[in-house]
C-alpha cells in the first residue's frame, strides 16, 4: 500500500517533468516530482544553459573582430567565462529550483524512484508512492558510447564535463561531429585547447543539408579546430598520462582531454519497466498525448528524450505540457480532443521540431531540411542583403526553403550565418500555421535586417 498518494507522480525533475507537473498542477491535481540528481536536471546544469554560456562569449568576441577598427587585441578571459558560466548553473546548486516547485504546488520529493506496479511508484528509501491518475517518466537521457576498443578503461570526458570543466586542457579530442561534438570543439578552441575533431562522414552536422557542415566546417577551421574527417576512432588507451586515440587511417592523437559526443540514448535502464511489460534501455513509445503503448490501462504517460521522439529541451516542454493537460482533463471527466494540433497533443513533434546550432556560423532549422518528394521544391540563396552586409563586414550565410507546391506552404527553413537564431521562430510559425506564400508575401521584413532574405527567398519562388 503507497505510504503518499497524488493525482500525478512524475519520475525526473528536469524542464520536461517541472513542465508536466505545473500544468497538472494547474489543471486541479496534486503532484509529486521526484529527481534523484538536481532539479532542473540536464538542461539547467549540464547542457543547454551552460554550454551556451561557454559559447556566447567567443560568439560575441568573434563577431566584434568582424568590424574594422573595434576591439584590437580583445581576447577571451576564460577564468572570466566559467565565472558567468557557473552563475547561470547557480554554481550546481538546485535550491531555487526545489523553490519554484513548493511555489507551483508541487511536491518535490528526492530519491530514486522506480515503477513497481501500476499506478505505484517506490523510493530508492523503500518508501512508496501512489499515482492516482497517472504516473509520468521525464528521466530524459544519457550519452551514447561507441564500441571503441579501450573506451570503457579510460577517463573520458562526456557532455557533462564538457559544459562544466573549469580548467582548459592543452589538447582536447572530440570523437563525434554532431551538435555536442562541433559547439564544444568550438567553445574550448576558442578558449585556448588545440582541439582535434573526430567525424565518421565529410563534415560536422550529419543531419544537416551539407551547405550547413560545410559553412560550420569552415568555422571551426578558422577558430583552430582540425577536423579529422570520414575516420574513425579504433582503440583508445593511456600513455604517459595522456588519452591516445588510434584512428582508423593510422594517424594518433594525444589528448589531455577525450570528449566523447557521439549521441543518446533514452534512460530508462533502471526504472523497472520490465514490471509492467516493457524493455529496460528501450524507448518509451508514445502517441501525440503522451500515452506509452504496450501497457495495459491508461495510466504511464512519458514525455521528452525518454520518447525518444525529439530530443530537445523545448520539445520535451512543449509535450510535458500537453501530458499534463491531458492528465488533468481525464481526471475531471473532460474530453480529451486527440486530433492534430488540439492542445493535448505534441503533433508539432511530426511537422516543426525547430533547433539551433549555436556555433558559429549559426544553424537554425525547423522541419524539413531536404525535399522528400515530386511536389516539394527546395530553393538555395546566398543570405546577401543589406542587413547582413550591414550586420558584419563580409557577412557569408544560406538560406534554404522546402516547398509544398500543391498548396504552396512552407515545409521546412534552414537558415546558416551568423546570429540567425533570432530568425527561426518566424520560420517556426509559417510551417506550424501553414500560411500560405502568398499571404507570407505579404509580411514585409524591415529594412535594413538579415530578415529581407524572405523577400528573397519569395522572389525566387516566383511572387
Amino acid at each position: 500500500m503507497a505510504e503518499r498518494t497524488f493525482d500525478v507522480v512524475v519520475i525526473g525533475g528536469g524542464a520536461v517533468g517541472e513542465n508536466v507537473a505545473a500544468r497538472a498542477v494547474q489543471g486541479g491535481l496534486t503532484a509529486a516530482l521526484v529527481e534523484h540528481e538536481r532539479f532542473g536536471g540536464e538542461c539547467s546544469y549540464w547542457a543547454c544553459m551552460p554550454s551556451k554560456a561557454l559559447l556566447r562569449p567567443g560568439n560575441l568576441l568573434a563577431a566584434v573582430r568582424r568590424m574594422p577598427g573595434v576591439a584590437e587585441g580583445a581576447r577571451l578571459d576564460p577564468a572570466e567565462v566559467f565565472a558567468r558560466r557557473d552563475a547561470f548553473v547557480s554554481n550546481w546548486d538546485d535550491g531555487s529550483q526545489v523553490d519554484w516547485a513548493r511555489g507551483a504546488d508541487v511536491e518535490a520529493v528526492r530519491g530514486r524512484a522506480r515503477i513497481t506496479g501500476e499506478r505505484e511508484v517506490t523510493l530508492g528509501d523503500g518508501s512508496v508512492l501512489g499515482a492516482k491518475h497517472g504516473v509520468v517518466v521525464c528521466t530524459g537521457s544519457v550519452p551514447r558510447k561507441p564500441p571503441v576498443e579501450g573506451l570503457d578503461a579510460v577517463h573520458v570526458w562526456t557532455s557533462r564535463e564538457a559544459t562544466s570543466a573549469s580548467r582548459v586542457p592543452g589538447t582536447l579530442v572530440v570523437l563525434g561531429a554532431g551538435v555536442v561534438g562541433a559547439e564544444m570543439s568550438q567553445a574550448w578552441a576558442r578558449l585556448g585547447a588545440r582541439v582535434e575533431l573526430i567525424a565518421t562522414g565529410p563534415r560536422p552536422l550529419p543531419r544537416y543539408p551539407d551547405f550547413a557542415g560545410d559553412a560550420v566546417a569552415e568555422g571551426l577551421r578558422a577558430d583552430g579546430v582540425r577536423l579529422h574527417t570520414e575516420t574513425r576512432a579504433e582503440r583508445v588507451s593511456t600513455v604517459e598520462g595522456k588519452v591516445r586515440v588510434e584512428l582508423s587511417g593510422g594517424t594518433t592523437l594525444d589528448a589531455d582531454e577525450l570528449l566523447v559526443a557521439t549521441g543518446r540514448r533514452p534512460a530508462t535502464d533502471d526504472l523497472g519497466l520490465d514490471v509492467v511489460g516493457l524493455t529496460p534501455g528501450d524507448p518509451l513509445e508514445v502517441d501525440d498525448t503522451g500515452l506509452v503503448s504496450g501497457v495495459d490501462g491508461e495510466w504511464l504517460y512519458a514525455a521528452g528524450d525518454v520518447t525518444g521522439r525529439a530530443l530537445l529541451t523545448h520539445q520535451g516542454k512543449y509535450a510535458a505540457r500537453a501530458v499534463g493537460d491531458v492528465l488533468a482533463a481525464k481526471a475531471a471527466g473532460r474530453p480529451v480532443d486527440t486530433t492534430p494540433w488540439s492542445r493535448y497533443t505534441a503533433t508539432a513533434d511530426h511537422h516543426a521540431v525547430p533547433q539551433v546550432v549555436f556555433t558559429d556560423p549559426e544553424v537554425a532549422s525547423v522541419g524539413l531540411t531536404e525535399g522528400e518528394s515530386d511536389r516539394h521544391r527546395v530553393l538555395d540563396l546566398d543570405i546577401a542583403v543589406a542587413g547582413s552586409a550591414l550586420h558584419a563586414d563580409g557577412y557569408t550565410g544560406k538560406a534554404r526553403i522546402v516547398v509544398d507546391t500543391e498548396r504552396e506552404v512552407l515545409l521546412g527553413v534552414t537558415f546558416v550565418g551568423q546570429d540567425v537564431a533570432e530568425m527561426l521562430h518566424a520560420a517556426t510559425i509559417a510551417v506550424v500555421g501553414e500560411v500560405p506564400l502568398r499571404r507570407l508575401w505579404h509580411a514585409v521584413p524591415a529594412f535594413p535586417t538579415i530578415s529581407e532574405v524572405w523577400l528573397r527567398l519569395l522572389e525566387e519562388y516566383g511572387l
